[in-house]
């Protein structure tokens, strides 16, 4: 028999360190779950009551979506200073689903930011293509470096391959650090030197702590050849109502795009949700109490993810400055020698499988996000800390000081014993 692509492929890292992490939980081990992404938020009431209204809405829709929603979402971008057509918007069962549309509607190989998101590679390979790996900038997560992208991609098309497309995301997963304007522009000028299609992944964009802060679409820079990708997965904790929106370039080539992209979808999911969509459209609406938790969560990601990167920083890690989203991404090479002598520990995924083993805590290693396996890194999320039950996320959100919290004091104060632990045993080791 003949294998698949996917024959070799394994399991997406994120869920695969959850369900390890589900497996100690139900033998009664105490755990830390930092290795998912997943907001641990409570579903605001309004949007429940939109769901429940419509959820006599049984028939398929409209594939690309619909056109209540799409209005939404075109009035979503317009207010953030990309003028949308609601004819240019497609819906789809979540943003992941419509990136791996768009990468079979684009077709070709996909040059992706190295750190990224452990999918986009697994889905160019589903697509039939090949990734195309490009470095970061330690200030920039999430945008390749212009220089090395036009070096990569000419390599790649002198040694026959087909890259067609750029991945960034912004603001970025894993890093949670901000791409600046001025590494955008340079790679807009590279992407339209290169004839590549730039998907821009902005789910996070509104998961940035200070609001002088805000991320630059290369939809602003490059709108004919820039698709953007968002949903409600992160900012309203959505992720199991599986709804994303894409906007495509208002041109010929993006009406192109558009219909081959429907024409996909058409074969996959025929419709999203139509119930959900309903309460979508109300979320990209940005009525006062969908704008109102979206600040309050805001506020929790942050005093939380803070909270745990000084307890990083103080044991010695190195961090990108703490800008947007739940995540960090320390680095441990400062702690390489005492990591070697105390555990044998030489790379990030032996770090997360120590770390996994031994305290019941999961994180993600640097090779899950295309770093050479010798990388010390590792992804934190620390979205699963604000409560297990519904009443416990509902006090983290509305706490003024979210910390004092037991629940997550106990939390944070697991990860002070895990790290000197994992520390003192090292240092008493290597006398």
């Amino acid at each position: 028999m003949k294998a698949t692509v996917a024959a070799g492929m394994a399991a997406s890292p994120t869920l695969a360190a959850d369900a390890a992490l589900d497996r100690w939980r139900h033998k009664g081990r105490r755990v830390l779950a930092l290795g998912n992404g997943e907001i641990g938020l409570p579903v605001l009431p309004v949007l429940r009551e939109r769901l429940a209204r419509a959820a006599g809405r049984a028939a398929y829709g409209p594939v690309a979506g619909d056109p209540r929603l799409r209005e939404s979402a075109a009035g979503y971008w317009t207010r953030r200073g990309l003028p949308t057509d609601p004819e240019f918007v497609v819906c789809g069962p979540g943003s992941k689903p419509l990136l791996f549309a768009l990468l079979l509607a684009i077709g070709g190989d996909v040059v992706i930011p190295v750190p990224s998101w452990v999918s986009y590679g697994a889905q160019t390979v589903l697509a039939g293509g090949q990734p195309i790996r490009v470095r970061t900038s330690a200030a920039a997560g999430g945008v390749p470096e212009a220089d090395a992208l036009r070096a990569a991609v000419h390599r790649a098309r002198v040694a026959g391959r087909d890259p067609r497309s750029v991945v960034v995301t912004l603001p970025d997963n894993p890093t949670g650090t901000i791409a600046p304007a001025d590494a955008v522009q340079r790679l807009v000028l590279a992407a339209r030197e290169l004839d590549l299609v730039i998907i821009s992944d902005e789910i996070y964009g509104d998961l940035v702590f200070d609001p002088a802060d805000r991320t630059v679409s290369p939809a602003r820079m490059a709108p004919e050849r820039t698709v953007v990708t968002t949903g409600l997965a992160k900012s309203l904790a959505l992720g199991g109502w599986r709804t994303g929106v894409a906007r495509l370039p208002a041109s010929e080539s993006g009406s192109a795009l558009r219909d081959r992209l429907v024409t996909v979808a058409s074969h996959i999911w025929s419709s999203a949700s139509v119930p959900v969509q309903a309460a979508a459209a109300y979320a990209f609406d940005e009525p006062p109490d969908v704008t109102a938790r979206i600040a309050a969560s805001l506020r929790l990601h942050e005093t939380v993810v803070r909270a745990v990167g000084a307890r990083l920083a103080a044991a010695g890690a190195e961090l990108s400055p703490i800008r947007a989203t739940c995540y960090l991404y320390p680095d441990f090479a400062p702690l390489c020698e005492r990591l070697v002598r105390g555990h044998g520990i030489h790379r990030g995924s032996d770090l997360a499988s120590l770390l996994a083993r031994r305290y019941g805590v999961g994180v993600l290693p640097g090779s899950a996000f295309g770093e050479e396996e010798c990388s010390l890194r590792i992804r934190i999320a620390t979205s699963r800390l604000y409560g297990e039950t519904e009443a416990e996320t509902t006090a983290a959100l509305q706490a003024p000081d979210p910390l004092a919290l037991p629940w997550i004091d106990a939390s944070l104060a697991r990860l002070d014993e895990v790290l000197d632990d994992l520390l003192t045993v090292s240092s008493a080791a290597r006398l």
